[in-house]
């Protein structure tokens, strides 16, 4: 087992990665003060993992929230789901959330933790591989609005983030491939060295070899924590973290939530933005085809939808919340392994990635 720290002060918590470890009551009790706790979950991640997670725990007072599967359902109507159980079983303010599930449940119940009762402690076990690198670790949480993703959550950080690798032998080919775009995304913004080991160990991670994985997730989970100790409520420097997600969210938002997986937005909007830090001037035609080919070779999506126009593009972009005084900023790559956040690109370039001519 490794064991990672984001250092916040007395927001500080532990990341552990290992085989094995959401079973492990002895590693999940000490963050949990209460004798309450609610899990939530979802119909797909529970059948196969909640037994294990109830037996740890089976010492407290165990409730449980089984959410509907899905993008789309990530949304107040299905939050208050979570909010329904609490009061209903009088969960008092020393209660702990456990997410155990993907992005879309760790969201929800950090959301959920953060509102009820002005806020309680959670924990996240996350399930699948984009959970793992990147929505466990950093205290966002949220649910989506059908004007925008993520638009309406709270930065609420965790108690710990248990990581069970194992649990990675029963994710869909798709899911692993989605959470693959989020780590080419760390060697893009702030890790040139890992960016090349992934090139050369694409193909083991794709096929889940435990190793490779161990790796791979213990870098990027290093590479945000190292982000978000700087800026822990993204007022400057943690939004490199959302290198693509501007394009990528608006695929998203376009399409209908859960059309496109996060993951594979993200891989096409990772290439949109490379493409224009190519325009501006910043980055090579090489570093744009060797960020094509990595995430190719997953199987990831490197354009965005033939059925996007540009105005679509535009107008679900100014409702980001990079978005300043009016100004579009944009998360782009001046040399690989280093990512910056500027509003200072031209409009022409920008239409140029978006395909108008």
């Amino acid at each position: 087992m490794q064991t990672l720290r984001v250092d916040l002060g007395e927001r500080s918590y532990p990341i552990f990665i290992g085989e094995g470890l959401l079973g492990n009551g002895d590693l999940l009790l000490p963050y949990i003060k209460g004798k309450q706790v609610c899990i939530v979950t979802n119909e797909t991640i529970a059948p196969l993992y909640l037994d294990a997670l109830k037996s740890a725990l089976s010492s407290l007072r165990l409730d449980v929230v089984v959410l509907p599967d899905g993008e789309e359902h990530k949304n107040l109507q299905t939050l208050n789901l979570i909010f329904d159980e609490l009061l209903d079983k009088k969960h008092n303010r020393t209660t702990t959330l456990i997410a155990l599930g993907g992005g879309v449940v760790g969201d929800m119940t950090g959301f959920a933790a953060a509102c009820y009762q002005r806020g309680v402690d959670f924990i996240q076990v996350p399930t699948t591989l984009l959970s793992q690198v990147d929505s466990s670790v950093g205290g966002k949480t949220g649910v989506n609005h059908v004007l925008g993703k993520n638009m309406i959550g709270a930065f609420h950080q965790p108690n710990a983030v248990v990581i069970d690798t194992q649990v990675l032998k029963t994710l869909p080919k798709r899911e692993l491939a989605a959470g693959f775009a989020e780590i080419v995304k760390y060697g893009l913004i702030a890790d040139a060295p890992f960016f090349a080991w992934l090139e050369e160990n694409v193909e083991e991670l794709m096929a889940c070899a435990s190793e490779a994985l161990a790796y791979a997730i213990e870098q990027s989970c290093l590479n945000k924590a190292r982000v978000v100790e700087l800026d822990e409520r993204e007022g400057g420097v943690r939004a490199i973290l959302n290198l693509g997600h501007t394009f990528g969210h608006a695929i998203e938002t376009a399409q209908g939530y859960g059309v496109w997986l996060h993951g594979e937005a993200v891989a096409a909007g990772m290439v949109m933005a490379m493409d224009l830090s190519l325009r501006e001037g910043w980055v090579s035609e090489d570093d744009v085809a060797r960020t094509r080919a990595l995430l190719q070779k997953a199987g990831l999506p490197v354009t965005a939808p033939e059925n996007m126009t540009e105005r679509q593009f535009l107008e679900l972009m100014s409702v980001d919340k990079k978005v300043l005084d009016g100004s579009l900023r944009l998360v782009l790559v001046r040399q690989l392994g280093q990512a910056t956040v500027t509003e200072s690109f031209s409009q022409a370039n920008l239409k140029a990635t978006l395909g108008v001519t």
